[in-house]
């Protein structure tokens, strides 16, 4: 399911309407900060899960090392 054209010039024109064309600026700007900040927890998230699972699984080894003498 996918916006098309008429559904996205109504909900510009509702935009429009609803903050004035002096605000869109200053929204647009808004939900760009927003989306990088997004974007940057997101990556610093998958991140430290990445480095947790590696940590995990080299402790794994090593008590399975420790196990076996």
């Amino acid at each position: 399911m996918s916006i098309g054209i008429s559904e996205l010039i109504l909900i510009l024109a509702v935009v429009l309407v609803l903050f004035g064309g002096k605000r869109i600026p200053e929204l647009a700007r808004a939900l760009g900060k927003a989306s990088y900040e997004y974007k940057k927890a997101k990556e610093s998230l998958q991140n430290e899960a990445r480095e947790l699972k590696e940590t995990l699984e080299q402790e794994a080894k090593h008590e399975e090392h420790n196990q076996d003498r």
